[in-house]
């Protein structure tokens, strides 16, 4: 208490403290000392958000790792032993060096675990798909992956430093030889600063790193554990502004289920599952109901009700759940103590010069102690076979004893590698009387031919390190790339109008004379389903229009003569209006679309004058033109009082036009005489193979004209056809080989191989018009579809195995003569030996009737793309290469390679062909049958 009351009286007062100290001091003795807030923040904030950027949230280039990640590595490698260590002991052995307790340290280990890739586990180490967590960390075990053990550790290349507590020595970065942190990938918020690097694939970048070696430019897009579907175009290479947008895999299984196989990266099935309900409670999409079946692999079933479109759908999934989501990188890592924001390519470059430089460290770390080695056997071989031991016989103190020896190895310096030591000589004086008894030259001398050897081996790796390290990568990939293929599938998204695909969840009302419109108008006039996001168009009687957005209940405009739902950029809905213009003006017809507005803007669609009214209006959803009947006032001096005029005569202009007169003379009334027909032309569909969707935009492959009930014909890779609409929502698979206009006259002609028989088959038939998928090759196991075409004429070619080193001729049949047979038959075998593939082909000596390719196609609308001349295979990046993608007419479909091929419609069939050449017997390997799913699991019911 004393010193205490010394140390308190020796403290400066008043002035003094505040001269001192900087502060204001209040009070006599017993003042306040007072820190001002700028001094706090220079000092104590800017200390603790550079702790934070440096020593937790953000990887450092170097080794790809966090402080947390890398102390638990290195944790692993002390105690490493090959077998499994319970999480909780490698948790607390790892509290040696990270000075933030135990639950920061088990997060980060099992985050490690779950990626599959440093850490071999057992035990429950939590579900990446359902967002199950870990056991507790006393029941989990794990040790190092042979991956790890080959790449991330080496003693000798690891620079070391004192950790927290300064009790232990922690690596400053590990000598990773490999671009681990884009394996990884990395997430971390600071302060002020985050970070967020997306996970890529081990294979692909091995392969980019292997081209960066050899000069080329790689291109690397991240992919996920997850799997999915996901959108590249705007990866910006990991960059901050980029965006990457991905979507679950939702496939139709019939009309009334959906399923989900994989899921977007950063949700789980349970968080998925939320969203779709939600979705379904605001009346965004309709379900019936949901069932999971997720245990080793995702599995999520859709029950739709009855009449619900599962395309449609499907988009709404995408729209307003987390089926789709988007993910906005930022590179940021940490080089040299200071933050830095580099795109993954360069990160890539770096991490690949970091392994040449690891690996060249490590052979000559290599060629030292080798050197090393056949120093010292040639000192050892030289010291015993000339007996110099004997020289030290006569040696009284330990001084003549090192001289005496150094004296006998002079005449041979010239056969060492290196100068001799005093400690080489130490080192001589160890050997044993034994060992200088048994001594064998043969066997010394061969021990320094191997060791020769070896250094010039090291030697060559070092002077051509490149070379050296391109199959160093390439030992990796062959070692562990088994499994680690890409799960993420590139896409290209097309956009998805929400509009467009929202559930009609409320009904809209009118009231015409007030002028109100809206959904919670239930006892006013019913106008037709909507959703809470529609737009709605409003015609009065007075000549003007209005678009506005549905809501509960809005003011619109008194005397409404017409009321519906808004589509925009919608030109085929055409209206057909009278009007009058001013109170005693002529009478006017215009036929005329809406396609864009600016919503709550009135537009006047008559010539503006005041009094105008609207005489009669129809909206029509195919371009319709009626014929209507004018009547006149009977006190007009007008000699045709009653006459009809036909909407088909007027062209279709904007809504702006003035229109036709139609009299001059007062109107009394206008009737409808004869229902329209449509006077536009059928819609002309594209297919676009980059998104496997349709559209009346010119993208992609022209198909045909579509009006009515025509339908689309879809065949796919695994043998089986099916009908679709036209409706530019529909969904296609993947693996699509032929997309055509349906016609129930067009012969298909295809080739197969049927798996029991073991021999191709090839069939002519006619598809039949259902709504159900049709298999139209065997049903049996191992049965492929090897071609496909809908030509007129079609020519069989089929290639031979070599026979005796020598190759076969081509064969070729012209399959006119093979008659039209049921879908279900199995077709006339090619009985021919050794048959390698069948192709199908046009027959070039019939009339020119082959489909046409899609590069044949109208040209497609051009993309954002440039040309990337760096890159060495086709002068594209994997993205552009991606887009524009078109297959060629019709040829064999590869396996694992779907293709698509659009035909036009076909003409007219000529004279048949000469019949079949004679068959012989076939022998052919089998393929694997495809894996089945199994039953289901658990359900979440809406009703």
């Amino acid at each position: 208490m004393e010193d205490k009351g010394r140390k308190e009286e020796e403290e400066p007062k008043g002035e003094d403290a505040e001269n001192e100290h900087g502060n204001d001091a209040i009070g006599g003795d017993d003042s306040v000392r007072v820190t001002h807030l700028p001094q706090l923040y220079q000092n104590w904030f800017l200390d603790y958000a550079s702790y934070v950027i440096l020593e937790r949230a953000v990887p450092a280039l170097a080794d790809g790792l966090k402080p947390v990640q890398r102390r638990i590595l290195h944790s692993m490698m002390e105690l490493e032993d090959g077998r499994y260590n319970k999480t909780a002991n490698v948790i607390g052995n790892t509290m040696k060096y990270h000075p933030h307790g135990d639950a920061s340290i088990g997060d980060a280990m099992v985050q490690l675990g779950q990626r599959e890739l440093l850490i071999d586990t057992q035990g429950n180490w939590g579900n990446i798909f359902t967002g199950d967590s870990a056991a507790a960390p006393r029941y989990i075990e794990a040790r190092l992956s042979k991956f790890a053990l080959d790449v991330v550790f080496n003693k000798e290349t690891t620079a070391w430093q004192a950790s927290y507590d300064g009790r232990n020595k922690e690596p400053v970065h590990l000598p990773v030889k490999f671009p681990l942190l884009l394996a990884q990938g990395a997430e971390g918020i600071a302060v002020g600063l985050a970070c967020k690097i997306l996970p890529h694939n081990f294979i692909e970048l091995i392969d980019a790193s292997i081209n960066v070696l050899k000069g080329k430019r790689p291109h690397i897009f991240p992919d996920f554990p997850t799997g999915g579907m996901a959108d590249f175009s705007n990866y910006n290479d990991g960059m901050k502004g980029g965006k990457v947008i991905i979507r679950a895999k939702i496939n139709i299984t019939d009309k009334k289920t959906l399923v989900i196989n994989d899921i977007p990266f950063g949700t789980t099935t349970s968080s998925l599952i939320d969203s779709i309900i939600t979705a379904n409670e605001k009346g965004k999409i309709k379900i019936r109901n949901i069932e999971d079946n997720t245990a080793e692999n995702v599995e999520i079933l859709i029950h739709l009700p009855s009449g619900v479109s599962p395309d449609k759908t499907i988009d709404a999934l995408y729209a307003f759940t987390d089926c789709a989501v988007s993910i906005s990188p930022n590179a940021c890592i940490i080089e040299n103590d200071r933050p830095r924001f580099l795109g993954v390519t360069e990160m890539l470059k770096i991490a690949t010069e970091r392994t040449v430089y690891l690996l060249q460290k490590e052979l000559e770390i290599k060629k030292q102690d080798l050197t090393e080695q056949l120093h010292f056997a040639s000192l050892e071989k030289i010291f015993i076979e000339k007996r110099i031991y004997r020289d030290i016989e006569n040696c009284e103190t330990w001084e003549e004893v090192l001289l005496a020896i150094e004296a006998g190895l002079k005449p041979y310096k010239k056969k060492f590698p290196r100068e001799i030591t005093r400690e080489d000589i130490v080192r001589l004086t160890e050997i044993k009387i034994k060992r200088i008894s048994k001594y064998d030259t043969s066997i010394a001398e061969a021990f320094m031919k191997k060791l020769l050897d070896e250094m010039k081996t090291v030697q060559h790796n070092l002077d051509n390190i490149i070379e050296y390290s391109i199959e160093y990568y390439k030992e990796l990939k062959k070692k562990y790339g088994t499994g680690r293929e890409r799960k993420t599938e590139i896409k290209s998204f097309d956009t998805i109008v929400a509009t467009q695909v929202v559930a009609s969840n409320q009904k809209l009302y009118v009231n015409r004379e007030e002028g109100f419109a809206g959904y919670s108008m239930r006892k006013d006039e019913f106008v037709c389903d909507c959703s809470d996001i529609d737009d709605i168009i409003v015609f009065r009687r007075d000549g003007t229009m209005l678009v506005t957005r549905v809501s509960e209940k809005a003011f619109v405009g008194k005397d409404i003569i017409y009321i519906n739902i808004f589509k925009r950029n919608d030109e085929r809905t055409i209206y057909n209006m009278v009007y009058r213009d001013g109170s005693k003006g002529a009478t006017f017809m215009k036929r005329f679309a809406v396609t864009s507005v600016i919503r709550d803007k009135d537009y006047a669609l008559s010539r503006g004058n005041e009094g105008s009214e609207v005489l009669y209006l129809t909206a029509n959803p195919n371009g319709e033109a009626e014929v209507i009947t004018i009547n006149l006032k009977a006190t007009t001096t007008a000699r045709v009082k009653i006459f009809d005029v036909n909407f088909a005569d007027l062209a279709i202009k904007g809504r702006d036009t003035m229109g036709n007169t139609v009299t001059k003379y007062p109107v009394r009334k206008v009737m409808q005489k004869e229902k329209g027909i449509s006077t536009l032309s059928a819609q002309k569909i594209w297919f676009d193979d980059t998104v496997h969707r349709l559209n009346t935009d010119d993208r992609g492959t022209f198909i045909g004209e579509f009006a009515g009930e025509d339908k689309i014909l879809v065949i796919t890779q695994d043998g089986e056809y099916r009908l679709s609409g036209f409706d530019l929502t529909a969904h296609f698979e993947d693996d699509i080989v032929l997309i055509t206009k349906f016609n129930d006259k067009r012969v298909i002609s295809t080739a197969y191989w049927e798996g029991e028989k073991k021999k191709f088959y090839v069939k002519r038939f006619i598809p039949e018009l259902t709504d159900k998928k049709v298999k139209f090759i065997s049903e049996t196991d191992a049965s492929q579809l090897e071609a496909v075409s809908d030509s007129s004429h079609v020519v069989a070619e089929i290639k031979f195995t070599k026979e005796k080193g020598k190759e076969l001729p081509d064969e070729r049949i012209r399959l006119d003569e093979i008659p039209v047979m049921g879908i279900k038959a199995q077709g006339k075998p090619l009985n021919y030996s050794k048959v390698k593939e069948v192709q199908l082909i046009a027959d070039p000596n019939a009339p020119q009737d082959e489909p046409v390719s899609a590069n044949d196609a109208p040209a497609p609308k051009s993309g954002n793309g440039s040309k990337d001349d760096d890159f060495e295979d086709s002068g594209m990046s994997p993205i552009e290469e991606f887009k524009s993608k078109v297959t060629e007419a019709p040829k064999k479909i590869k396996k694992n390679e779907p293709k698509v091929f659009v035909s036009p419609p076909a003409k007219k069939q000529s004279a048949a062909p000469p019949a079949l050449p004679v068959l012989r017997p076939t022998k052919s390997e089998e393929t694997p049958p495809k894996k089945r799913r199994g039953p289901s699991q658990t359900s979440l019911d809406f009703e």
